[in-house]
């Protein structure tokens, strides 16, 4: 009679063991909840707001299971645990208006929160979570606009090439741009092959073809199908990790945000209860302006007897502190081409945001510090119509002295970083 040895059937007892305790999670099921998460770049969700939101359940008389703060490389959140949906409802509406009375900083969202006792989820033994087929949730399909990110690329060419022209001494009757390209226009031939030798490496993405004869001799330019798929590409990318951060916001587990095709986006968020929110969240906008700050005495005066002056608006810095910006925006966000995450080429540690910028937004960018030295220059996000600072450093030298002609910007000098601490420097 055939015999399994002891350590084999020990062996089988402790994998059944094993599966069965971390399979234990899935009998809980999910409890209903409600998350805090910061709506603002500028603004954190710190442990205090926990307090904050417990006050105001114990103040409206609501009951609950637990409030805790969670830290994430994502953000912080703070989250409510309910005993039943009527709960939820009534705890959003109360959180909502207490925090969001003044402004709009936070997102209070509906949310579901696995219901796993805490010993199991600290030893790792979590829930198998389920897609939209058997728990239901939202799916979302978007479409990236592929000719606007198109027409904006060649309106960043057709200003690097009018401003290269000019810098070469090429003279011509005019650049414009058509639907799908640029057209140069030109007197004699000579020019005309002067512009060809000056473009071939500065505008390398653009396939030039020669027409036209006498003194309307023409130059059109088209995307060549490399750059315009690479830009389709990195359009894509940059909307995938845009609705990435955004969903974030919500707390969902396992969200799928990924591309369908050619040109769109599919979002699926298991479990979501709140649709309309989601909507708002993934649909939100939001524009970048450059301004110069005014801290002479006068502004400085009026700033503390609570005044804002004519042509100043008040704005709040990152902190809380009250800043004067002159009303003249230096640039927007549709003069910026691309934004990299990265590092200090002089401090490794220290992070920074490296800026591409087009033609024109390199040369104004360029004059604007090199005639403020010593002034701050701010950044500010605006979503929603209301406007915050997100850093305001102290302009220590002028950009793009070299190479402006496509704004490149390779790394970040000493002094000069593109995003650093408040005061920090440019």
């Amino acid at each position: 009679m055939n015999r399994l040895a002891w350590w084999r059937l020990a062996l089988m007892g402790l994998a059944l063991a094993f599966g069965l305790l971390f399979s234990i999670p899935n009998l809980f099921g999910e409890a209903p909840a409600v998350q805090v998460s910061t709506a603002k770049a500028t603004l954190k969700v710190e442990p205090g707001v926990a307090d904050q939101v417990e006050a105001i359940l114990a103040g409206a008389q609501i009951p609950h299971t637990g409030v805790a703060w969670e830290s994430t490389t994502t953000g912080n959140t703070v989250r409510v645990r309910l005993a039943n949906t009527d709960l939820q409802l009534r705890a959003k509406d109360a959180i909502e208006k207490s925090l969001n009375a003044q402004s709009s900083n936070y997102v209070v969202a509906l949310n579901l929160i696995s219901a796993t006792p805490g010993w199991l989820t600290a030893i790792s033994a979590l829930p198998m979570y389920l897609g939209l087929d058997l728990r239901g949730g939202v799916h979302f399909l978007l479409e990236v606009d592929m000719a606007a990110a198109g027409g904006r690329r060649l309106d960043s060419l057709a200003g690097e090439v009018r401003t290269l022209l000019r810098d070469k001494r090429v003279r011509h009757n005019g650049i414009s741009r058509s639907r799908d390209g640029i057209e140069i226009v030109f007197r004699d031939a000579a020019m005309r092959e002067s512009a060809i030798a000056a473009m071939k490496d500065v505008v390398s993405e653009i396939d030039w073809q020669s027409s036209g004869s006498g003194e309307n001799l023409m130059l059109s330019g088209r995307l060549l199908p490399a750059a315009e798929k690479a830009l389709q590409e990195a359009a894509l990318k940059q909307n995938i990790t845009t609705l990435a951060n955004r969903i974030n916001e919500l707390g969902v587990s396992e969200p799928i945000v990924q591309q369908q095709g050619a040109n769109r986006i599919v979002v699926q968020l298991p479990g979501v209860q709140d649709t309309a929110k989601a909507k708002d969240i993934l649909g939100r906008t939001a524009t970048l302006e450059i301004r110069m700050v005014d801290d002479s005495p006068v502004a400085l005066a009026a700033l503390a007897a609570g005044q804002v002056p004519a042509g100043l608006e008040r704005f709040t810095e990152r902190g809380g502190s009250p800043l004067l910006l002159k009303k003249d925006i230096v640039l927007t966000g549709e003069s910026l081409t691309d934004a990299q995450a990265g590092f200090d080429s002089q401090n490794a540690a220290e992070p920074a945001v490296h800026l591409t910028l087009d033609a024109k937004g390199s040369r104004i960018f360029r004059d604007v510090t090199r005639e403020n030295i010593g002034r701050r220059m701010a950044i500010v996000l605006v979503e929603k119509g209301v406007g915050e600072v997100i850093t305001a450093p102290v302009i220590r030298g002028d950009l793009w002295p070299h190479d402006h002609h496509r704004g490149r910007r390779h790394s970040a000098p000493s002094s000069r970083r593109l995003l650093g601490s408040p005061h920090g420097d440019y």
